[in-house]
């Protein structure tokens, strides 16, 4: 789990550009959104992105990202158990 975690983290930067982050300023458990990394809604597509693209894991359910994306830890929960690559 943990170097899904690093690995979550890596691409997250890498995926959204965030030039000044590293995976280790990342808290696993802080929120994507709002007072943690301050994600926007774009950011939350390029996830979805993310995820289909390098898991093989598709949102059926829009209202599911609130839930997957509250931190790194529990995307990398949720990838863990839905993924297909």
């Amino acid at each position: 789990m943990e170097q899904l975690i690093l690995d979550l983290k890596q691409q997250i930067i890498e995926v959204l550009n965030l030039e000044d982050v590293k995976p280790e300023d990342i808290d696993e458990n802080a929120s994507l959104f709002g007072e943690g990394l301050g994600l926007d809604s774009i950011d939350a597509l390029e996830l979805i992105v993310l995820m289909e693209k390098n898991y093989g894991i598709k949102l059926r359910d829009p209202s599911q990202g609130k839930q997957i994306f509250t931190s790194v830890k529990t995307m990398a929960e949720y990838v863990a158990a839905n993924r297909t690559k």
